[in-house]
């Protein structure tokens, strides 16, 4: 079935919930309440499907302000007062709302209203009664995307700020040398974690698809793009500028690619 919810319980009390191999949001659960990473494209009841799930009080987090992350934010108006977001993408978040007419019909034909939004910042931390998550920022693909830490299991939720598909050319990216200074700065979570879930996965990924993206990164800022290739998309054509992954490791996918704006390289 188009859009199908496709749920994996990837470690005990944690949950992949994988829309129509689209996007991607996650279900942490501890002790005394549960945490849901990312809504998705709206297309499914996500909120009735965590609650066939766990009983407990929720907490909903949105890694960034897409509408691929948020827009199933609207079936939760009843079980949560707001949904956290990085205040700098509050204001991506809340236009996408406005901008998408598709999210009237849908509150409309649905009975549910979208929730507001609510500040979460780095350096705080979500406790779930045994399970904690950790509240990183990390600027690039938008300038609010947040990485959470699952300390007690190891696993970094990266949303789309780390993957095997990064966006950076999108409006508002800053220029390729900040997105460098950006991840050196959160590197140290590598050893923190040992795999990463983001916001598009269908298993997991070693903890050096961090590592390897930032030197895919780097290798854009010393100039080595003679082998890029231009990348078409639905804004436009830009370049795209493949990144190696490290051997013995696993990845779940194999292509890896970092999409930009030249005008964002170094001169």
């Amino acid at each position: 079935m188009e859009h199908e919810l496709y749920i994996k319980e990837m470690r005990r009390g944690v949950y992949l919930l994988d829309e129509g191999h689209e996007a991607t949001g996650f279900l942490v659960v501890g002790d005394e309440k549960a945490c849901v990473i990312d809504t998705m494209n709206g297309w499914n009841d996500i909120c009735a499907a965590v609650r066939k799930l766990t009983d407990k009080p929720l907490i909903l987090v949105n890694t960034h302000g897409h509408p691929d992350h948020i827009l199933g934010n609207i079936y939760f108006d009843k079980e949560v007062e707001c949904a956290f977001i990085e205040p700098r993408d509050r204001a991506l978040a809340e236009d996408f709302f406005v901008q998408i007419p598709e999210v009237e019909t849908m509150c409309r034909e649905s009975g549910h209203r979208v929730p507001p939004f609510g500040d979460i910042r780095e350096g705080d931390v979500i406790d779930l009664g045994g399970r904690t998550l950790e509240v990183y920022r990390l600027a690039g693909h938008t300038d609010g995307e947040l990485l959470l830490l699952l300390p007690e299991e190891r696993i970094l939720f990266t949303g789309d700020g780390i993957n095997h598909h990064l966006w950076l050319q999108l409006d508002g990216v800053p220029p390729m040398t900040e997105v460098l200074t950006e991840l050196d700065r959160v590197m140290f979570l590598e050893e923190r974690a040992d795999v990463i879930l983001h916001g598009h996965a269908r298993d997991f990924d070693d903890i050096s698809l961090m590592r390897c993206l930032r030197n895919g990164i780097a290798e854009l800022c010393d100039g080595r793009t003679e082998s890029d290739r231009p990348y078409h998309w639905f804004g436009g054509t830009d370049m795209q500028h493949e990144f190696s992954c490290e051997d013995g490791k696993h990845y779940q996918q194999d292509d890896h690619v970092i999409c930009y704006r030249k005008e964002r390289l170094p001169r």
